[in-house]
């Protein structure tokens, strides 16, 4: 689906992942799924499991991307997280959520990466 301003919801994880590894990340999956939601990408920065939340919005748009992950998409976003960690064996893995914003800038789409957007309240377990 695109949204005004023209940036679909994969062409924005598109520009995410070519950004994330520009800026060093290793992608290990793309829009990995399970029954509490979807990871759009997990990822490895330095020794740090990352979940990533992509959101782009198109120039216009009534909310900006960030806002998008409200507390109801957070918590599905920890529980699909979880899921992961343990149908990966992971065990106690260092990890964190960042989100991954896409807008339209005036020439060109603008990426931005906001690590450790939001944090895990109570562990792992």
């Amino acid at each position: 689906m695109r949204g005004k301003g023209g940036i679909s919801g994969a062409a924005g994880e598109e520009l995410a992942a070519e950004h994330l590894k520009s800026s060093g990340y290793r992608i290990v999956e793309r829009n990995w799924r399970c029954r509490q939601g979807e990871l759009d990408i997990v990822a490895v920065d330095g020794k740090t499991l990352v979940f990533v939340e992509v959101k782009a919005r198109g120039a216009g748009a009534r909310t900006t991307p960030l806002e998008a992950v409200d507390l109801y998409k957070q918590r599905k976003l920890i529980k699909a997280a979880k899921q992961y960690i343990s149908e990966k064996s992971l065990g106690n893995v260092g990890a964190r959520f960042d989100v991954v914003t896409v807008t339209q800038g005036c020439d060109s789409p603008v990426v931005e990466i906001i690590a450790d957007a939001f944090m895990l309240e109570g562990g792992w377990e």
